[in-house]
């Protein structure tokens, strides 16, 4: 009979046969071994590295040439270049938990902080003093970690802020030398830490080009997106009239303009467009965790289909993170709106989805000075020609560089294009117009989406602008002449916050009882720092540099909620990753500024769980949500018993404290019963209970909370106890909620919530259920996800 450690081993090897496939060919392979090896030794660890990695190699040589990095400091494992058998070879081994393939993961992607309720004092203030009061108080000493492309060191929103305390003694980290990077120039008391990984890059696609294809062999950024996010994050305050050609023209901070930064730049350019390879994160991660970082944004991903967590690089990272109290925030993907393509699903990190602000860039367009159609652009010279049809100039009407007739030129024209009829997207079509000479381009899409540094002056319509414009250019005798106005800053006349159409939906593909995206944040055409040598269409045709340059996707939504971490961890230093999310969810709005349901573009719907998470982010309720929803030890190791690790493998991947249950039931169950902000229930097919203990952290310790239920439609749910007393000697309560399906239906989502209130405080939980009973039943038993 197979004993139980037999067992246990014949789990490890099939998830990591799960991700090899039969390949002679040599590649990147991640070996990740826990926390075990000497883990506080880290010299041991890596001899231990190098011992298994020898068992596989006839020689010391190939091993150190083979092996990329040794993850030593903050957990064990290492990245080596294997072939397949090497690589089962290795999966086979006691105490290896998973052996997979290196993968190659993609960047998902002011005013933002005036919206989100952290404005400016006044227009006149000092720069120290532009910010609001709870960005001054708090954040000064929390240390940021950005996991991007780099950082352009000499923009203004990395300089010192004034009387700025020395660097925090916990720090270990270090600026690198490299290609056009000086620590001693590039780096101070804001600027903290930089640092970058390239072998990873290079083992996938050769020897970096730094000529033909513009990079620097350092933590120096050229694409732009690392700088652009950590200056969203903590950029300092830089009054100095911060606009793109004059749009969003004012004051440029980040979120807590007094924290500090780390870069860890893991992103490389490959033809002007970003590659981030998992050996070369997870030794990031490696190393932040070592240095000192308190909080890391890291706007990276995989599109699904998504793999095992503890086969995913960000979701090991993170897990190693949270369980030494540093929160972790990913992007949630710009794979919408399509359902299930959100990634990043760790419960242990925070995933953000991308939403508007209350800012626009109108554009009157004017046919004949009789039909005028309000668009939206960033043009600043007013245009004067004559409109024509995309099918005078291509194929079929379809604005694509292939479709080009060779021989027409649009001098003096100005196109309509509609992205329906190919498809194709607006950088597409813009480089067909101005393939063809246009003097501008009018891009007519399903909805009004993101805009951004164009290289033809282009203005942005919805379907019904489109149409009446055609419909006018169809019944004109020769070609309307078009006047084009200059476009205009308008902020607060448009309902705002909307999901984007681009963000990842849920629901969650890989653990559906887990809700995912936990929250959404500003992500649509967002106003940071931008490296002046970089032009901000990142094309070779684009002469013009900037300091500022707008961008969009969950990139930018991520930063956005790392740095209102940042802030309450620094106001609530002994809080858990876990409770600081609980925070930021139960605490989050779904109404926008006309007080109605917030709007999801894509479907024009109003928005739900799986569009936004729990809701838009407030900070300023953050910082006080009343009651948190907790996760201690036991409720990580219930969960990895439910998704199929066994005590001993859970043993080998988390900090213990004394006396902690390690132990998994003999059945897995549900990880709706796991005690996260949300509630979701994907697969009830009867009565289920559902457990949560929350934490009182308000200022009243003797405080009584009241509970009601919005529920889900054909969803019966009753919580017991309906009222929580809270005193100095019970500062934590538990709930249970009982869902009894009042409906046949098979696959269908509802919504509803769960509000616990002090009179002060809301706390609210979103409550997801999927019923699923497609025929009678007489069953009538009841079932505890406990």
């Amino acid at each position: 009979m197979a004993t139980d450690s037999q067992c246990f081993w014949g789990l490890f090897l099939s998830l990591s046969l799960y991700l090899i496939h039969s390949d002679s060919t040599p590649h990147v392979y991640i070996v990740y071994l826990g926390l075990s090896h000497n883990i506080r030794e880290p010299h041991l660890t890596s001899e231990h590295h190098v011992q298994l990695l020898s068992k596989v190699f006839a020689s010391e040589e190939d091993v150190r040439r083979s092996m990329l990095y040794s993850y030593m400091h903050s957990f064990s494992g290492f990245s080596a270049k294997l072939n397949s058998s090497q690589a089962i070879t290795l999966a086979k081994m006691e105490g290896v938990i998973s052996v997979f393939r290196s993968k190659t993961m993609q960047l998902h992607t002011t005013r933002s902080w005036d919206f989100l309720g952290l404005p400016m004092i006044s227009s006149t203030s000092t720069a120290s003093e532009a910010a609001s009061p709870l960005q001054l108080a708090y954040g000064q000493d929390v240390i940021v970690g950005v996991f991007d492309t780099g950082i352009w060191p000499e923009s203004e929103s990395f300089r010192e802020e004034p009387h700025m305390r020395p660097i925090p003694s916990t720090w270990k980290g270090e600026c690198v030398k490299g290609e056009m990077f000086e620590p001693a120039k590039a780096c101070n008391r804001k600027l903290i830490g930089a640092r970058y990984y390239l072998e990873g890059f290079e083992e996938e696609y050769g020897p970096l080009n730094t000529s033909g294809n513009p990079e620097f062999r350092s933590a120096r950024d050229f694409l732009g997106h690392g700088t652009h996010t950590a200056s969203t994050a903590v950029g300092s305050v830089v009054k100095q009239n911060a606009s793109f050609y004059g749009f969003a023209e004012g004051t440029a901070r980040g979120g807590a303009p007094k924290a500090r930064l780390a870069v860890y730049k893991v992103c490389w350019g490959k033809n002007y467009s970003s590659r981030c390879t998992g050996a070369d994160i997870l030794a990031a991660f490696d190393d932040a965790l070592h240095d000192g970082v308190q909080v890391i944004s890291a706007s990276i991903g995989s599109r699904p289909p998504l793999i095992p967590l503890f086969a995913s690089e960000g979701a090991i990272g993170s897990f190693h993170a949270m369980q030494l109290g540093v929160s972790v925030v990913f992007s949630a993907g710009n794979e919408g709106p399509d359902p299930s393509q959100v990634t990043n699903v760790a419960p242990w990190s925070l995933c953000v989805a991308a939403s508007s602000i209350d800012r626009m860039f109108p554009t009157r367009v004017l046919l004949d000075n009789k039909l005028s159609i309000m668009g939206e652009s960033l043009i600043t010279t007013p245009i004067k020609a004559k409109l024509a049809d995309a099918s005078v100039y291509f194929y079929n009407g379809i604005c694509t560089s292939r479709n080009w007739i060779k021989s027409k030129y649009a001098a003096n024209i100005v196109i309509i294009c509609f992205s329906t009829i190919g498809p194709y997207e607006i950088g597409e079509a813009e480089v067909a117009a101005k393939l063809a000479n246009a003097s501008g381009l009018i891009f007519v899409e399903p909805m009004s989406r993101e805009i951004g540094a164009d290289i033809i002056p282009s203005v942005h319509v919805n379907i019904e602008q489109g149409t009446r414009i055609l419909n006018y250019l169809s019944e004109s005798p020769k070609k309307p002449v078009v006047q084009i106005e200059a476009s205009k800053t308008v902020i607060g006349k448009a309902p705002a916050p909307r999901v984007a159409y681009f963000s990842s939906r849920g629901p969650n593909s890989l653990t559906p009882d887990i809700l995912k995206p936990d929250i959404s944040a500003p992500g649509i055409n967002i106003l940071a720092a931008w490296p002046n040598r970089t032009s901000p269409t990142l094309r070779s045709d684009d002469n013009r540099l900037v300091n500022w340059n707008f961008q969009s996707g969950t990139s930018m939504s991520c930063p956005h909620v790392s740095e209102i971490v940042a802030l309450i961890k620094s106001a609530h230093p002994d809080w858990s990753p876990a409770a600081i999310k609980s925070a930021i969810m139960t605490t989050a709005y779904t109404k926008d500024t006309s007080f109605d349901t917030i709007l999801a573009d894509g479907p024009m719907k109003a928005s739900d769980p799986f569009d936004l998470g729990a809701g838009h982010i407030d900070p300023i309720k953050a910082m006080d949500p009343g009651l948190v929803y907790d996760m201690k030890t036991r409720d990580y190791v219930q969960f990895l018993c439910n998704i199929g690790y066994t005590e001993e493998q859970i043993n080998m991947i988390v900090l213990c404290p004394s006396g902690t249950d390690t132990s998994c039931p003999r059945v897995p169950k549900s990880n709706a019963n796991v005690n996260y902000p949300s509630i979701t229930v994907s697969n009830p097919q009867s009565t289920v209970t559902i457990k949560r203990t929350m934490r009182n952290v308000g200022e009243n310790k003797n405080a009584v909370y009241f509970g009601t239920v919005s529920e889900p439609d054909g969803v019966e749910v009753v919580i017991w106890p309906r009222v929580l007393v809270f005193s100095w000697f019970k500062a934590e309560n538990t709930y249970y909620a009982t869902l009894k399906p009042q409906k046949k239906s098979q696959g269908r989502h509802d919504f509803g919530e769960i509000v616990w209130s002090d009179g002060f405080h809301k706390v609210r939980s979103p409550l997801v259920v999927c019923v699923n009973i497609a025929q009678d039943s007489n069953a009538s038993m009841n079932l505890s996800y406990m």
